[in-house]
């Protein structure tokens, strides 16, 4: 595994896991309350109207 931050290899007993140390596991949490990371909600049905994307073809789909 890598860590998310440097990509530097981490491993599983590492205690600073998933990132490779606690540097790295500050610069995430700094940009979590930087609001550089969103959690994307799910589409409204008006917002898919929008959209305007065309229904896909039933045959393709089997």
């Amino acid at each position: 595994m890598k860590c998310p931050i440097c990509k530097r290899p981490v491993s599983f007993g590492d205690p600073a896991m998933p990132f490779c140390s606690e540097r790295c596991k500050l610069v995430d949490l700094a940009n979590w309350a930087e609001e550089k990371y969103v959690i994307a909600t799910p589409l409204s049905l008006d917002e898919l109207a929008d959209l305007d994307i065309p229904p896909e073809d039933e045959e393709s789909n089997r």
